[in-house]
């Protein structure tokens, strides 16, 4: 798979600057999975992808997170608007992203919050892109489409433009008939509130 790396620059922005309110204010970025933190466990399935550079979005509980992922070779920007919902952080990473590499033709979203996902799964995004050029190619599950999802460089104007309340879902749907999906049932799988993490 390191070929792919070689022919086609692709990023990949993992988001985990949320404040999680829906888990009491405690940090979920730093919950347990296989004995590492949710946000160990997501770096390193990203940076075991083909998609670099890789770039971590922190935002609440920055100080905190950072401190699991210092060690890995993978970008760290903070998202001092993090409040401001997660097209923010989208944008903040993405700008990060284009300042390595200003020649990207496509990024992956990775939530830090899909514990299951794994770097297969987000290489068959990259595949799937490569076979088809497509300008989107997201995850189908449980009856939505949604991240991990790869947006091409033709999405990168629109992503700039997306307003504090949005995120990459809403460029999902506006341009679903152009949307590759790939079924990645792993992806409902995500940590909410107690009761999900429990329950998982």
């Amino acid at each position: 798979m390191n070929k792919l790396k070689d022919e086609l620059q692709i990023g990949l922005i993992l988001l985990a600057a949320g404040e999680s309110c829906r888990f009491g204010g405690e940090a979920k970025q730093l919950l347990k999975f296989n004995d590492k933190t949710f946000i160990r466990h997501s770096a390193e399935t990203a940076l075991a992808s083909v998609c670099a550079p890789v770039c971590v979005v922190l935002g609440a509980k920055a100080d905190e997170i950072w401190t699991e992922i210092s060690d890995l070779p993978l970008e760290i920007v903070i998202n001092e608007n993090w409040h401001n919902g997660m097209s923010s952080s989208l944008k903040t990473g993405l700008k990060k992203l284009l300042e390595i590499a200003p020649n990207m033709s496509a990024f992956v979203v990775q939530l830090c919050d899909q514990p299951l996902i794994n770097s297969m799964m987000l290489n068959r995004l990259v595949k799937t892109f490569q076979k088809t050029n497509a300008p989107v190619v997201a995850s189908e599950y449980a009856e939505t489409i949604g991240v991990p999802a790869l947006f091409a460089c033709s999405m990168f104007d629109e992503i700039f433009n997306l307003s504090a309340d949005t995120g990459a879902k809403q460029i999902i749907t506006k341009h679903l008939a152009a949307v590759r999906k790939i079924s990645i049932p792993e992806a409902e799988i995500d940590i909410d509130t107690k009761a999900d993490y429990e329950n998982f």
